[in-house]
């Protein structure tokens, strides 16, 4: 019996193995995050490496997350930085309307409703962007699009990840909550992605191909012109590399 409790297959040591990945993954996300501009490619590194977590799919947690950076780092990137504009808008525009503007009541209250509601269209956006990003072959105009249906498409399941992150981060940072405070500063941003990992997962699974043809009713979600045809729903990183295939890439 001990034997066995101790076997690292133990489902329990499996779980807690998890967590010693994700403060590793927690200091790769910190240091690659490091010049800004790369929050992007160690984001969507971050998700490619708790994805293959919550599907109990385990391998080498900093070779995985290299192998992530290095692949995504151009459309990530991108990503990042369109998507750190429009948050600077809609933060600089809501701080206006909410301090700064003067005139009708009226006009602000439509004004502050309607940058708000944009604020909470963004938030769902990117509770999906970088996970796309880190599992499926896209374009950065598609995966964009592929981020705003989904999360229109899994309406409960995005509202679910939206109210777990925000209260978490609010009891953390704002009300400062010593137990979660200190979950953060163990575990940090790659925390809330294993979290949303495990929301995500499952829904991703539904989009994988069952067959070597995409189905009707998916290619509208993923088609992708500048994609071949076999490769519209390929996930990327299905399959962890044998040890023998390590000591060949090395």
């Amino acid at each position: 019996m001990l034997s066995g409790f101790f076997n690292y297959d133990n489902p329990v040591w499996r779980f807690i193995g998890k967590f010693g990945d994700l403060i590793l993954l927690n200091i790769l996300w910190l240091v690659f995050s490091i010049p800004i501009f790369t929050i992007g490619a160690s984001t969507t590194a971050v998700y490619y490496v708790t994805l293959k977590l919550a599907r109990d799919d385990d391998g080498y947690t900093i070779r995985s997350f290299f192998k992530s950076f290095k692949e995504n780092f151009k459309q990530a990137t991108a990503i990042w930085l369109v998507l750190l504009a429009i948050g600077a808008i809609l933060g600089v525009d809501l701080y206006f309307f909410a301090r700064l503007f003067t005139g009708s009541g009226t006009i602000k209250t439509v004004m502050l409703t309607v940058f708000l509601a944009l604020a909470i269209v963004y938030a769902a956006v990117f509770m999906y962007i970088f996970p796309l990003q880190s599992r499926f072959f896209n374009s950065v105009k598609k995966t964009f699009f592929n981020a705003f249906f989904m999360s229109l498409r899994h309406l409960f399941r995005t509202i679910g990840m939206i109210v777990i992150n925000v209260a978490l981060i609010v009891m953390g940072f704002v009300f400062v909550v010593p137990p979660v405070l200190m979950i953060f500063m163990l575990f940090g941003f790659p925390i809330l992605a294993f979290i949303n990992s495990y929301i995500l997962s499952p829904v991703f699974e539904k989009y994988m191909p069952k067959t070597e043809e995409p189905t009707d009713d998916l290619k509208p979600l993923f088609y992708d012109d500048e994609v071949p045809v076999n490769s519209i729903l390929l996930a990327k990183g299905d399959k962890n590399p044998t040890k023998e295939e390590d000591e060949k890439q090395d």
